[in-house]
């Protein structure tokens, strides 16, 4: 018999209970709804069910398990016992829970005095386990606020979402390559520009990639904004955070020591992730963990299939980075996340925008809290993000006269955000760049360099970083380039000019810089499998009882021994006569079996019958026995009787 089969056999011998039981704990082959235990046996011994069945059990029924498919047909309670060294009352104790885990799990069960596993099982790689693995300390509570919590992750929020704001700006203006993911050096260079460690650089990253705010482009393999991320700038700081929150836990990508970005991996770091808030979940809302690391032992111990040491901790802190933990306490924020509604609560942990900056007499504006999207404009377009601030400089005020932008609107624009006025010095900066703004043109003549002032043009020939351009003067204002408009236009903005493109007739061409954008990849579903809505408790129940109906013996109904004489004497009769109904066979057999007197017609030649008053005494070859009223006995053929009626008293 195969192991299949023995898992059927052992199912048959169950009552209601103990089925409704396995079903409970293995849901997924209650919904495939099967239709006999030996339909159940085939679900629960699919490879995806047994998957989910082993990453439910904790350390020590893994223990356990692997002990049993390693003895594999010697496997027995006494000798599981005496491999595990359960000698004492409490191993012991533990033990029996353990089996009776995996029996209600349908894993292992028993066979007379040894122990069957389910096929398709195999032991772990590695050290056999010596002992079963005892359970951690459970985590220590303690009485909190349950307002503490959420006024302590304010602060982690806001910086989660400006982070990733920034760093959606930076993939935008800068080249962020990735080739089977983000490398670490080019992580390191991205967390230097925008001031933060590499592992908040790394969560900010695959955030925005699964919020759909990055995607790496197929033709370059470069980081760019989607097409959905230009309103995601432009919405307030709680939809922001609220996009966020809820991306988190669906990151398939380990929670773990550093590692390159958005690599793929094999390990469940979705699963890591939401069982962290699973469990933070279960404390009251006004208590908390008073250890981290109580938590971390606990969740290894009781869910070793997805929680390591090192990758549930970095989850800790990821939780706590973007403000669902805090203080040892779940926020309302990260209930939400776990409720599905995270929108409604998120206002209340990251401060409205604001559409003001102090403009510095250094260069900088500082912005207290997080800019409103006016406001990045504003700044954006004449100032270099850097360090939590805009610093402004040469170029970025060059960079927005390229635009199109004259000195005053810039002035103008930059005075309707400045909360305490635009600085001399920044005013200054403005006036003395709009000067040497367009002294020099770039005509697409292949090509001619113009200027006003000779000297100025002196001096473009005699730089030395412009000698590829292999500059020749063709008049007091004019120089020859052997390089196209683009590049020459580089490379002089490179060296320090602010040159401008122009027509042939000397106007001033208005540069657009083009931004990229990719379209957002689809969500990938979590199985491909149509939905269906799980069993409910009562829905499970009545499956179980079902099952188990199904598989009884039902007993044969056996009719009474008049019932039975009276259905083979209407099929005897109604194949011996071709003329009488069913009604009147029906009747004449029911006279013969209680010998009642019917009336009869007999044919008597081809036309004429004659009519009888019998009680059939008997039947045999087709001729029927039957007695008159005067006593006399007559054989009549069933196949000459042409009629039959009851006789009326």
């Amino acid at each position: 018999m195969g192991r299949k089969s023995a898992l059927a056999s052992w199912l048959h011998e169950l009552d209601a209970q103990d089925i409704r039981d396995i079903l409970t704990l293995r849901k997924d082959a209650a919904d495939a709804h099967p239709h006999s235990l030996r339909g159940l046996a085939d679900e629960l011994s699919t490879p995806s069910s047994l998957r989910l069945a082993v990453g439910g059990l904790d350390r020590a029924c893994r223990d356990v398990l692997d002990t049993v498919l390693r003895l594999g047909p010697a496997a027995s309670p006494e000798a599981v016992a005496d491999h595990l060294r359960c000698h004492g009352k409490a191993s012991r104790a533990e033990l029996k829970r353990t089996l009776t885990q995996l029996r209600r799990r349908a894993l292992v069960w028993p066979e007379g005095d040894r122990l069957r596993a389910a096929t398709g099982l195999r032991p772990t790689e590695g050290e056999p386990p010596r002992r079963i693995t005892p359970a951690p300390r459970p985590p220590r509570r303690t009485g909190q606020h349950k307002g503490f919590a959420d006024r302590a992750a304010i602060t982690p929020a806001t910086s989660t979402v400006d982070g990733v704001t920034r760093l959606v700006e930076l993939c935008d203006n800068d080249v962020v390559s990735t080739r089977s993911g983000v490398g670490l050096r080019e992580l390191r260079r991205i967390a230097g520009v925008l001031r933060a460690d590499e592992t908040r650089t790394r969560l900010w990253l695959e955030l925005a990639v699964e919020a759909r705010l990055l995607a790496v482009a197929d033709h370059d393999r470069r980081v760019l904004p989607t097409t959905r991320s230009d309103g995601w700038r432009g919405c307030s700081p709680a939809d922001r955070l609220a996009d966020l929150v809820k991306a988190w836990p669906r990151m398939t990508w380990p929670p773990a020591k550093p590692r390159p970005a958005l690599a793929e991996s094999a390990e469940p770091g979705d699963a890591t992730r939401r069982g962290v808030l699973e469990h933070y979940a279960e404390l009251e809302e006004d208590e908390a963990f008073e250890h981290r690391h109580e938590v971390v032992a606990d969740l290894v111990w009781s869910h070793p299939a997805v929680h390591s040491p090192p990758t549930t901790e970095a989850a800790l802190v990821e939780a706590e980075t973007i403000g669902l933990v805090a203080l040892g306490a779940l926020t309302t924020l990260g209930r939400a996340v776990l409720a599905g509604n995270a929108s409604t609560v998120a206002a209340g942990f990251v401060p409205a925008a604001t559409s003001k900056a102090h403009l510095r007499p250094d260069l900088t504006a500082v912005v207290s809290g997080l800019p409103s999207r006016e406001l990045s404009a504003a700044l954006d377009l004449a100032a270099d993000p850097a360090q939590g601030r805009w610093r402004f400089s040469a170029g970025s005020v060059r960079r927005a006269l390229d635009a199109g932008n004259t000195p005053d609107e810039l002035l103008a624009r930059l005075a309707e955000v400045a909360e305490h006025g635009v600085p001399q010095n920044l005013e200054r900066l403005v006036r003395e760049e709009a000067r040497r703004h367009g002294q020099i043109s770039v005509t697409t003549v292949a090509c001619c360099v113009r200027a006003d002032d000779p000297q100025l043009l002196t001096e473009i020939v005699r730089h030395r970083s412009l000698s590829p351009l292999a500059l020749q003067p063709l008049g007091p204002t004019v120089l020859a380039s052997a390089k196209p408009a683009g590049e020459t236009l580089a490379l002089l903005r490179a060296a320090g000019y602010a040159p401008t493109t122009a027509t042939l007739d000397g106007r001033s061409v208005v540069e657009r810089v083009s931004r990229r954008r990719v379209e957002p990849p689809a969500r990938k579903l979590p199985s491909w499998r149509p939905w269906r809505a799980p069993l409910t408790e009562q829905e499970v129940a009545k499956l179980a009882v079902a099952l188990v109906e199904r598989e009884r013996p039902r007993p044969r109904s056996v009719p009474p021994r008049a019932e039975s004489r009276r259905l083979g004497t209407v099929r005897l009769l109604r194949d011996q006569s071709l003329v009488l109904g069913d009604s009147e066979v029906v009747l004449l057999a029911e006279a013969l079996v209680t010998r009642t007197s019917v009336e009869i017609d007999v044919a008597n030649g081809p036309r004429t019958t004659i009519r009888h008053v019998v009680t059939p005494v008997g039947h045999a070859s087709g001729s029927l026995t039957a007695n008159d009223p005067d006593g006399g006995l007559h054989e009549i053929l069933v196949s000459h009787i042409r009629s039959v009626r009851a006789v009326v008293n």
